[in-house]
């Protein structure tokens, strides 16, 4: 993808020894070592002192950084790019407090870097899918049984999402995922995802759940009935893809889960490993690189989700 060839951390920190070797990197990723204006791309640029470049249409300055989830930082571009590394590249996640010890910083940053990295993982969330598309949905959260007496959920068995969140996902056979958090499992919550996500006329393979009903009028759609103990259609179609996907998303979410407001964010983290996984290590962490172009704030990681 791009010419740096990491295969390991150690690789990782010979290779940007310095905060000035990262902003070269940057440039050379965002704009091919020529600047461009994030507020006129067509403007002229004018090269300034201490790493700035000026857009000469607006008069305003800008860094390579500028618009992007580095912006304002006051932690180095160095243990940002560590984070990023260890980030996409650890089988199971990688958790805030595994993070303090791995690039020292305070818990406090681990979990602000890991936060603003996370949404731009969900560009890779996005996928028309086509061809044979399997769908399920899972729930998410503690057990009731292992809740505090005053914490415990009443009625919250079976399909009740009472003490969890529902999370749906589509899964193109041999190819790419997409999974979304949802208010609940209903037709009217369902539907309007499988159908966002999956091209018509695609072959799509779910099990006996209502929420599915119907989608017969937009899909080839085949119902393996888990009801009846059965797993594969007549036609010899299965929805253990999908299936296979909720392992890895519930073991990397058990080790980085922090709040439910941030759900969506460790799906998106499952969904790139799964999308990512015939990546190279570098390639990897150079997509994540060249798609850093969003900004959360920290009132946002704390007080409410940004999806």
């Amino acid at each position: 993808m791009f010419s740096a060839h990491i295969r390991s951390l150690f690789d990782l920190q010979e290779m940007f020894p310095t905060e000035q070797s990262c902003i070269e990197y940057l440039e050379y990723i965002y704009w091919n070592h020529r600047p461009v204006s994030p507020f006129d791309p067509a403007s002229k640029i004018w090269r300034c002192k201490n790493g700035k470049y000026m857009c000469k249409n607006t008069g305003k300055y800008f860094r390579v950084t500028t618009g992007t989830m580095y912006e304002n930082t006051k932690i180095p571009l160095r243990r940002w790019f560590m984070a990023i590394w260890l980030l996409v590249n650890t089988k199971d996640g990688n958790p805030a407090t595994m993070l303090v010890e791995q690039i020292g910083v305070s818990y406090k940053s681990a979990l602000f870097l890991l936060n603003r990295i996370r949404p731009c993982l969900a560009i890779e969330n996005y996928n028309l899918l086509y061809g044979k598309v399997s769908g399920d949905e899972t729930f998410y959260g503690g057990k009731n049984k292992n809740r505090h007496k005053d914490k415990k959920v009443k009625n919250a068995q079976g399909r009740s999402f009472k003490d969890k969140k529902p999370v749906a996902a589509v899964y193109q056979e041999g190819g790419k995922i997409t999974a979304s958090v949802l208010k609940n499992t209903s037709r009217q919550e369902l539907q309007p995802f499988v159908k966002k996500f999956v091209k018509p006329g695609a072959t799509l393979i779910t099990d006996e759940w209502g929420g599915y009903s119907g989608l017969n009028k937009r899909f080839a759609h085949h119902v393996v009935d888990h009801s009846k103990k059965l797993y594969v259609t007549p036609e010899g179609h299965s929805s253990n893809g999908v299936e296979g996907f909720w392992k890895i998303f519930k073991r990397s979410a058990q080790w980085t889960y922090n709040h439910v407001v941030h759900l969506q964010r460790y799906v998106d983290e499952s969904v790139f490993r799964f999308n990512t996984r015939d990546l190279t290590t570098s390639d990897r962490f150079n997509w994540v690189l060249a798609n850093c172009g969003v900004r959360t704030r920290y009132k946002d990681l704390v007080y409410g989700n940004t999806y």
